[in-house]
């Protein structure tokens, strides 16, 4: 089920199944994963912020000890920033049809948007589009390299409306009420701290904010994905509504992933 991976993804994502990502990974490469997710949380745990304008703040407080399960699932380690290129793969929008994803978010100028998880920005050069001069978009990561190769893609384009965070794997560092969407494009199921972090983005919602989840189908075992690397629809639920979350809309036309719209549930 998983050889479609090595042909799908060749050499440029090697490092990605090392980390394990996508497609099989051996004893080695899972002991990379552990030791490479190991130290960004030592490295996460000294800073907490990181501003448009490249400041860092020491933490409140040290970052709790992260689940290695929550409810039935088993979580995936974070990818490195080391395999950042893979997200700008050539062949990334007729896999998973970026642009569609984009014109199904229904975002409009003028909002606050947030792309937690951002990378190296893939989807945020476009939120930063969509919502012009007038809007702004929240890039978050935990990862401060993934954050200077954003830097460095906002400068070449000259983009000034993204503000560059650096959360922790507890706290994305969001302001309250902030957000009219939160966007997590194949991230939420490597949340070490779910529960934390939903409360956290839940915050961060304005009263009609979306918390829009696209993640690699589980339910399709075509999708050349590794399996910790995918969430169905029944666990997604299962996880984000007994959370204060209700479920407002699906999208259902990419190829490979779900994209499922959430709201706070005032009930």
């Amino acid at each position: 089920m998983l050889e479609p991976a090595r042909q799908i993804f060749p050499a440029h994502v090697l490092f990605l199944l090392a980390t394990g990502c996508a497609g099989p990974a051996g004893e080695d490469s899972e002991k990379l994963a552990a030791s490479t997710a190991k130290a960004t949380t030592d490295r996460i745990a000294t800073r907490t912020s990181h501003s448009a304008t490249g400041a860092v703040r020491e933490p409140e407080q040290p970052t709790p000890p992260g689940r290695t399960h929550y409810m039935g699932r088993e979580i995936a380690q974070t990818m490195h920033w080391r395999g950042a290129t893979w997200l700008m793969r050539k062949t990334r929008e007729e896999e998973e049809h970026a642009s569609r994803l984009m014109e199904a978010l229904h975002v409009k100028e003028g909002q606050t948007v947030c792309e937690l998880g951002c990378g190296n920005g893939y989807h945020t050069l476009r939120l930063a589009k969509r919502v012009g001069p007038s809007g702004k978009v929240l890039a978050v990561d935990i990862q401060i390299e993934m954050l200077k190769f954003l830097e460095k893609r906002l400068a070449e384009q000259d983009i000034s409306n993204v503000e560059k965070i650096l959360g922790t794997l507890a706290d994305p560092k969001l302001p309250e009420n902030s957000c009219d969407m939160i966007l997590l494009v194949d991230v939420y199921h490597e949340f070490s701290h779910p529960e934390m972090m939903l409360a956290a983005m839940r915050r961060a919602l304005k009263p009609k904010g979306r918390l829009v989840l696209v993640e690699f189908r589980s339910e399709d075992p075509g999708v050349p994905i590794k399996r910790l690397h995918k969430m169905s629809k029944k666990q997604i639920n299962k996880e984000l509504l007994p959370n204060g979350y209700r479920l407002a809309e699906e999208f259902d036309e990419l190829p490979w992933q779900h994209v499922m719209m959430f709201e706070r549930d005032e009930k």
